[in-house]
């Protein structure tokens, strides 16, 4: 008993191994998709990605001989303190001196590196050093807080002229070769490079700008010096970077340095040539900066952008003013010719008009003036001054010469104002012309002492590098055992690894979709979960999934898995049906629609459907029919609802024969009613399924889903076993809870299930391979190889 228990277990336990890992199995060209698809990536990946080099060079640390106390020898070790005496405990002190700041610092201002060129490609940038960059782009100062440009700096040499573009600047930089300029974060000075062959004028290259101080940092991060062995004296530097010949000029230097840094603790009198280059440089890289920031000041102090075309707009700003002063005066003296005129002459007397007077009013007045005296002298010469005409004018012109007189008095004062303003605008601008030769002077002076400090510049860079080559001849205290070397092998990125990590992604990626695609599956799949899920039920069938364009519908003599599947079907249904009896009726159901239901009940009365069976279909699904649309051109016939309407019409009326089988007749639906409820419970269909029990050896009912309406249920106590219908990959888990609580009412009875759609993933054994001669005549070549 013990042993059948456990031959159990190891079963239930290896059908589950089997479950879990067929989704996989099934989809093993996943994996070999994501393996192909991976590897590609990695090999595109390794072919755009940019290689990094790892350089190596020896240098022996040069041991000072001891010497014993009182010996003369001593007094050179006292004075050169940790330096001179060298020991195997002391070379750890040396390894730090090698990674120091500042002797990287003078490696990277040496070797102008504080700026890196990259040449655009379409998928991936290169690095350009030495005889590759068109140009070498030297910082001459760098700013205490400069801002260094965080957006992308692009360069490209336009008739020998460097543009800069970025968005980090407000406008495109231009700058010819050998000029400094400057940025925001210091002056820099671009200088053509001889040896570069150009090959496309209009490249466009990027700059990436960076302090001496960070540059410096960043190579240091990438360097490390070791001990070759224990007890020995021989150093290893390693370095790793993209450019191999950088990676060589950046450890040589750093030798030279150190050996020179060395030398001026033991000769101080040869480093003094050295320090005072060094000084000046930083002297005139100094000054140089500050000539640029006085000529800006210069500039803008003075509030002049060029000093020519500031005196031809001064010179031609003094003649306008010349002319408005003149026109001042001569309107001045009209206004006070007229005032005068009018103190002068008597009151009744006619004023001096159009004379050139710009005050309109004033003119205005004048002419109403002397239009009034007119009449006045008029109305005189034929009545006296008591008329009341020629006392009400002269009222008039004594009030209008009165405006005139506050009018022309205002006009000569404002006259008076402007003339006053205009004289002092013409002061200034004789001041500011008389200034231009000096401010021009001064000027041209700025930019003799701008050009003297870049030409003394180079100059003292190119002396440095003579005081450099001097100051190597004299004894190193480190010998380079080995220059550096670069391995041509890249360290990274690592072949093998980057192929070995995209062979892993590639397979988990497939498992991961898998995986999730099985956690998150809430619908039946395959035999297996229908039985977990449906308590004390049992599977009788599977019905296998059609390819496209094999037939629906079960042919005479069929020997398609379609078809085997359906005799399997009828075999359990038989042993589920009482010996003996004749008309056993087969009540076919699902919970919802499109489960296969009407799929199943023709094909399964089509398979039944013998010369020695005779089998008929009744559409009892009078809601939604379903059966005409295997054979369009019965729709409209009389059917069951005519039937159970009319109760004088005969069962032979509405039974027709199908035109698949000549041994199988049908029922179809009839027309749709809206009462389809009464009709099922007013006992016609039972009478029907009574009078077709005596012709027919087996009924099938194609009747609505239980879910969705109660039809069903109505007509359920005929059947003689229940033919329940899930669907692979439609049919949701939790609807299988209806099926059971369905059968523990005992609303439906001696019930099946069958899963319709299985793909051949989640078929049972057998209804993928086929059976028969002609089973795999339509199969194509690769299915047949794959299967096998």
């Amino acid at each position: 008993m013990d042993y059948s228990n456990n031959q159990d277990e190891f079963q239930e336990e290896d059908l589950n191994i089997r479950e879990i890992i067929k989704p996989y199995l099934y989809r093993w060209y996943w994996f070999i998709i994501g393996i192909i698809t991976a590897t590609i990536i990695a090999w595109f990946f390794l072919r755009y990605s940019i290689p990094v080099y790892s350089t190596e060079s020896t240098l022996l640390i040069k041991e000072v001989k001891k010497s014993t106390s009182g010996q003369p020898e001593m007094s050179v070790i006292s004075e050169l303190g940790g330096i001179g005496g060298m020991g195997t405990n002391s070379v750890d002190n040396e390894i730090e001196i090698l990674k120091s700041k500042k002797l990287m610092l003078s490696v990277v201002r040496e070797l102008s590196l504080e700026t890196n060129v990259y040449s655009k490609g379409k998928l991936k940038e290169t690095e350009l050093y030495k005889d590759d960059t068109p140009f070498f782009v030297r910082v001459i100062s760098e700013k205490n807080k400069g801002v260094y440009p965080t957006k992308e700096v692009t360069a490209k040499v336009v008739r020998g002229t460097v543009v800069l573009e970025s968005e980090s600047f407000k406008k495109p930089i231009h700058t010819p070769f050998n000029k400094a300029v400057s940025l925001p974060f210091g002056v820099v000075m671009f200088q053509k490079n001889p040896a570069y062959k150009v090959t496309k004028p209009e490249d466009v290259y990027r700059l990436q700008f960076m302090s001496s101080m960070d540059r410096a940092r960043y190579y240091l991060s990438k360097l490390n010096v070791s001990l070759v062995q224990k007890e020995a004296t021989v150093l290893k530097i390693a370095i790793t970077d993209p450019v191999p010949e950088k990676s060589e000029d950046i450890l040589n230097r750093l030798a030279v340095n150190y050996n020179r840094e060395a030398n001026l603790d033991k000769n101080s009198e040869a480093q003094k040539t050295a320090n005072f280059i060094d000084e000046r440089i930083t002297l005139i890289s100094k000054e140089l900066g500050d000539v640029e920031s006085q000529k800006q000041s210069f500039k803008v102090q003075n509030n002049i952008a060029d000093i020519q075309t500031e005196a031809e707009l001064s010179l031609k700003t003094a003649a306008t003013g010349r002319e408005k002063q003149i026109e001042n005066e001569s309107q001045l003296e009209l206004v006070n010719s007229l005032l005068n005129s009018i103190n002068r002459q008597g009151n009744y007397q006619v004023l001096p008009l159009n004379v050139g007077l710009s005050d309109a009013d004033a003119s205005s007045d004048i002419g109403n003036y002397n239009q009034l005296v007119i009449e006045r002298n008029r109305l005189l010469e034929n009545s006296t001054t008591a008329n009341p005409l020629v006392q009400d004018i002269t009222s008039q012109i004594n009030s209008i010469r009165s405006s005139i007189v506050q009018s022309l008095q205002k006009s000569r004062s404002a006259l008076q104002i402007a003339r006053n303003n205009i004289v002092d605008e013409q002061n200034r601008l004789s001041g500011r012309i008389s200034k231009i030769p000096v401010q021009e002077k001064l000027f041209r002076s700025i930019e003799r002492q701008q050009n003297i400090k870049e030409q003394l510049y180079l100059l003292l860079l190119q002396k440095r590098e003579e005081a450099a080559i001097s100051l190597a001849i004299a004894a190193p205290k480190a010998r380079i055992v080995d220059d550096a070397l670069t391995n041509p092998t890249p360290v990274s990125p690592k072949r093998m690894m980057i192929y070995l990590a995209a062979l892993i992604i590639g397979l988990l990626i497939p498992f991961g979709i898998v995986y999730l695609a099985e956690l998150f599956n809430n619908k039946i799949k395959s035999k297996n979960d229908l039985e977990k899920l449906a308590k004390g039920v049992t599977v009788i069938g599977e019905l296998p999934s059609l390819e496209k364009g094999e037939q629906e519908i079960v042919q005479v003599n069929d020997l398609s898995p379609l078809a085997e599947a359906f005799r399997i079907l009828i075999t359990n249904i038989n042993f589920m049906l009482p010996k003996g009896k004749k008309g056993n009726v087969i009540f076919v159901t699902s919970t919802v629609k499109g489960e296969g239901k009407t799929f199943t009940s023709v094909n399964l009365a089509l398979t039944l459907a013998t010369p020695r069976k005779k089998v008929i279909i009744i559409g009892s699904d009078i809601r939604n029919p379903q059966l005409q649309r295997y054979n369009e051109s019965r729709r409209g016939l009389v059917g069951l609802s005519e039937f159970m309407y009319d109760n004088e019409m005969k069962a032979g009326e509405i039974i027709h024969p199908t035109s698949f089988n000549p041994h199988c007749d049908v029922i179809y639906s009839g027309a749709i009613t809206p009462n389809p409820t009464e009709l099922l419970s007013n006992g016609r269909y039972h009478e029907l399924i009574e009078s077709l029990k005596a012709n027919y050896d087996y009924i099938l009912l194609d009747t609505a889903p239980l879910m969705l309406v109660t039809d069903s249920f109505l007509i359920a106590d005929v059947a003689d076993v229940t033919v329940y219908v899930a669907r692979s990959g439609y049919t949701e888990k939790e609807l299988v809870s209806f099926i059971n609580k369905q059968i523990k009412d005992k609303k439906i009875k001696n019930v099946g299930l069958v899963l319709n759609d299985v793909d051949k993933m989640h078929s049972g054994y057998g209804y993928k391979y086929g059976y028969g001669y002609s089973a795999d005549a339509n199969q194509p070549f690769w299915k047949k190889l794959f299967r096998k």
